[in-house]
């Protein structure tokens, strides 16, 4: 069925330039490094009817081009066809209930190197139809999949129409699923259950908990209300082993079985406890074992420490000259303000603080105005984060006016301050802080030597480099810092430990969205995390705290 789709509010407001930027921002197909599964609940829904309590369902959307699409779209298609609709896909309806816990699934694929738009929408479905044309409308959320991961657990209020927020509030949980093929078929009976009811018997259901190590609990599956029956047979269903016990089988679940009644309050009937070692019986001596990937990583905690240095030498042109590279039009940001823009708006994701140093090389820079290779852009050496990437935007654009563009093109000195950083997080033998470096430059460098000799030397830490040619110089000789075409070495013939370099030229991309970009330069970034914290045999932080489902919830 089709909806009228809600206008995207409650977003930042950006600069004219930010904005045009970010706005080109699409999703574009390529091979899935992994798959989400979401999990959803809510709090606090009220019903229009004061007298009665809701009966709500989600539904997941997700944007291309500016158009919504369920979740079941597929990419390809959409992409092509972003105004076209197929099923809704959804949660169960949960009866007459303001604080649901949904046992059905969202399974997504991620992607790093994309903004990944989703919306979730709460809809009160009339018990008479599961239709969605006449439910009525309680709440809506947006967000991106990288906050989602980033935080594990993603709070935020449901925005209702006219973009105002109530007491009601919606939590989505991610877990990756560690394989397409992880699956388990269950099926449960039981027999001889107490008698709940006066006029008839029982009317079971069965909900399944995995039991966490922080001691919470998190709602598996709850199967279907089987009437006046007190030896039911549920249904059998499918669960991802991960799903189930996080891929371990000594992991214990914990299983209830309720009376359901309508008016939400359903009478614990008992409860025990298993493995899923013990439901299969004999493992016939295989063992599941979870290899630590870039969302365990990320899931755990590990932050992305976004730093952007900027190149301001003279070879770029007078910025007031509509020729130069660092021209600031009114309405089209330059190739800088689109690299920037393309690639921090993924990083900033995975940065809980949003806070992102930001420098400059090969300028002349006041007081003095001295040449400085690696000078903070709002000027301020002893804090040189920007609130967000439009922040580091603005302080682009004011800095222009201020500076003496000069040179030589020297990135040593750069790589070498975030480096320091990177060593400094070597100490805390955690999975912490990864660093991301994105140089954007317009001419081949002229410190090659210092150049390669700190690279190699990043390759040791928690870092990656990302260069961004920008302009119409020839880069060639910029190649050999990518270790992708042979193995990139000191000048004394140290080799880097791990490729971490990664150098594209803007013009490749120049008829393309930025996403584009985006998506060449990123795509490596969860290899080399992965490589360099395994390399070091140094295992996930511990998982946040999930959310605890609640007892008092029915299908």
């Amino acid at each position: 069925m089709n909806m009228e789709d809600l206008e995207a509010q409650g977003m930042k407001k950006m600069s004219n330039i930010y904005e045009s930027a970010a706005n080109t921002l699409g999703i574009f197909n390529s091979p899935c490094l992994t798959k989400v599964e979401l999990r959803v609940a809510c709090k606090g829904i009220s019903d229009r009817d004061a007298l009665s309590k809701p009966d709500p369902c989600v539904i997941l959307k997700m944007q291309s081009h500016g158009q919504w699409f369920e979740e079941t779209t597929n990419r390809r298609t959409a992409s092509k066809l972003p105004d076209v609709h197929t099923q809704v896909d959804r949660t169960e309806v949960i009866r007459t209930c303001i604080n649901p816990v949904y046992s059905k699934l969202f399974t997504v694929d991620f992607y790093f190197e994309e903004v990944q738009r989703l919306r979730f929408e709460v809809h009160d479905i009339s018990s008479t139809h599961n239709g969605l044309k006449e439910a009525d409308f309680l709440g809506g959320m947006e967000c991106t999949l990288g906050q989602i991961v980033s935080q594990r657990k993603l709070s935020k209020s449901l925005l209702k129409h006219g973009n105002t927020a109530g007491k009601s509030s919606i939590t989505v949980i991610a877990e990756e699923l560690s394989g397409n093929d992880d699956y388990v078929e269950l099926a449960f009976n039981a027999r001889k259950l107490d008698d709940k009811d006066f006029f008839s018997k029982s009317d079971p259901f069965l909900e399944i908990f995995r039991m966490n190590d922080d001691a919470t609990q998190q709602l598996v599956h709850r199967t279907e209300v089987v009437m006046n029956n007190l030896s039911p047979a549920w249904k059998s269903f499918k669960v991802s082993v991960n799903s189930l016990c996080s891929g371990d089988p000594d992991r214990r679940l914990k299983c209830i079985v309720w009376d359901w009644d309508s008016n939400g309050k359903h009478d614990f009937i008992g409860e025990f406890t298993s493995t899923f070692k013990e439901m299969r019986g004999a493992m016939e001596g295989k063992q599941i074992h979870k290899m630590h990937s870039f969302l365990d990583y990320i899931m755990g905690g590990c932050q992305i420490q976004f730093t952007v240095a900027i190149d301001f030498t003279a070879s770029n042109g007078d910025p007031r000259n509509s020729c130069s590279l660092h021209y600031i039009h009114p309405y089209q940001p330059n190739e800088y303000l689109k690299a920037l823009v393309a690639v921090g708006e993924i990083c900033q994701d995975y940065d809980s603080d949003k806070m992102f140093p930001a420098f400059g090389f090969g300028a002349r820079i006041p007081p003095e105005y001295t040449v400085s290779h690696d000078f903070a852009i709002n000027f301020n050496e002893d804090n040189p984060e920007c609130a967000g990437i439009q922040g580091v935007v603005e302080a682009y654009q004011s800095c222009l006016p201020k500076l003496q563009l000069y040179g030589p093109t020297n990135i040593a000195p750069i790589i070498q301050k975030v480096a320091k950083s990177a060593s400094e997080e070597t100490n805390t033998k955690e999975a912490s802080q990864y660093f991301i470096l994105l140089i954007l430059t317009d001419g081949v460098i002229t410190d090659m030597a210092d150049t390669r000799e700190a690279i190699v030397h990043a390759s040791h830490l928690p870092m990656s480099v990302i260069i961004v040619g920008v302009g119409n110089a020839d880069f060639s000789d910029m190649q050999m810092l990518d270790g992708d075409d042979g193995i990139l070495r000191s000048p004394k013939g140290e080799p880097v430990l791990r490729d971490i370099v990664q150098f594209v030229p803007f013009r490749n991309f120049k008829h393309a969205s930025p996403a584009a970009l985006a998506k060449s330069v990123l795509a490596e970034v969860p290899n080399q995390v992965v490589d360099y914290y395994n390399g070091k045999g140094i295992k996930p932080k511990c998982s946040s705290e999930m959310y605890e489902s609640s007892r008092t919830l029915a299908p």
